[in-house]
């Protein structure tokens, strides 16, 4: 095993292969309303890294129906995972994320539930809520993270730092939840030092889940201006193989690896063009672990093998 897929985690939970179902609860993000920022992170497009499902499906059991039908006959699947990803799915009351939770859940087939948030946007009622599902439900909480350097996250206008981020990690911790961590490689002014410093600190805190997202350049953000100014150079697909690959090596091997890149939409990604084809960079990071004799967690201190 070169990596623990998340592919592999949910077969090996449930015996068969589950699907993820996108939602858009149609929320915002303190770094969007002017609670911390506006505009969002350099990188976010209007859609907030999500699908608009909320457009044309406000109702939440709508859109899980019509993912879940869609799933279904291409790929056959039985089991889904209600994904809410658009935005900050934290940021709200209570009582309406509730009510979006509970639609997903209603829905039969269901059996895992995945909360994508901020690290700055947790509260123990909001953590209580969420804990409530863990009961009867696969429940999955994703923190933005992205960096592990304070001065790559205010370059990036992420609103947070890593202490903060470290804060609501530790918070989300004292509950029955799956936690991932997004980060992304090749980000504005990082070193490939920067890089493997996060994926060390992440190693330290021990994740159930980590997502790798390599930095696209989307219509209509910050990072196209600082793009079309030649202020930004994105990674080539050798350069994000190779950082890939040293962060895997550093990540505890027991650590889901959910993501392995970026999954930009064809119609609003400017630049780099290789990261559309994501099956070749997969196949690319394979090869190159491979090549190197590794395996993640290769490189961990922690390691059982390492």
């Amino acid at each position: 095993m070169v990596y623990y897929s998340f592919n592999q985690f949910l077969r090996e939970r449930f015996g068969e292969r589950v699907q993820k179902i996108t939602l858009d609860a149609g929320l915002t993000c303190p770094n969007r309303d002017g609670t911390k920022g506006t505009g969002g992170c350099i990188y976010c497009d209007i859609r907030g890294s999500g699908n608009s499902n909320s457009q044309r499906y406000p109702d939440i059991k709508t859109q899980v129906e019509t993912g879940k039908n869609f799933l279904a006959k291409r790929y056959k699947a039985r089991k889904f995972i209600a994904y809410f990803q658009s935005f900050c799915n934290t940021y709200a009351p209570p009582e309406q994320l509730k009510n979006l939770y509970d639609q997903a859940v209603s829905v039969p087939g269901v059996v895992g539930l995945s909360i994508a948030t901020r690290p700055d946007c947790l509260s123990e009622q909001v953590l209580d809520l969420i804990a409530g599902y863990a009961d009867r439900l696969m429940v999955w909480l994703e923190l933005g993270l992205q960096s592990s350097s304070d001065a790559t996250l205010k370059r990036i206008h992420r609103g947070h730092t890593f202490r903060q981020f470290i804060q609501g990690y530790e918070l989300a911790r004292k509950y029955p939840l799956l936690t991932c961590v997004h980060i992304i490689l090749g980000l504005p002014g990082e070193t490939h030092q920067d890089m493997q410093k996060t994926a060390r600190d992440l190693s330290v805190l021990h994740p159930a889940g980590v997502k790798i997202h390599s930095l696209y350049v989307s219509k209509n953000t910050a990072l196209e201006k600082m793009y079309r100014k030649k202020k930004f150079i994105p990674f080539s697909r050798e350069d994000f193989v190779a950082s890939a690959c040293d962060t895997l090596e550093i990540l505890p091997e027991t650590t889901v690896i959910h993501r392995l890149t970026g999954d930009p939409r064809p119609e609003e990604l400017v630049a780099p063009q290789w990261t559309l084809e994501k099956n070749r960079t997969l196949d690319r990071i394979i090869e190159e672990m491979k090549r190197r004799n590794s395996r993640q967690g290769k490189k961990n201190e922690h390691s059982r093998n390492g």
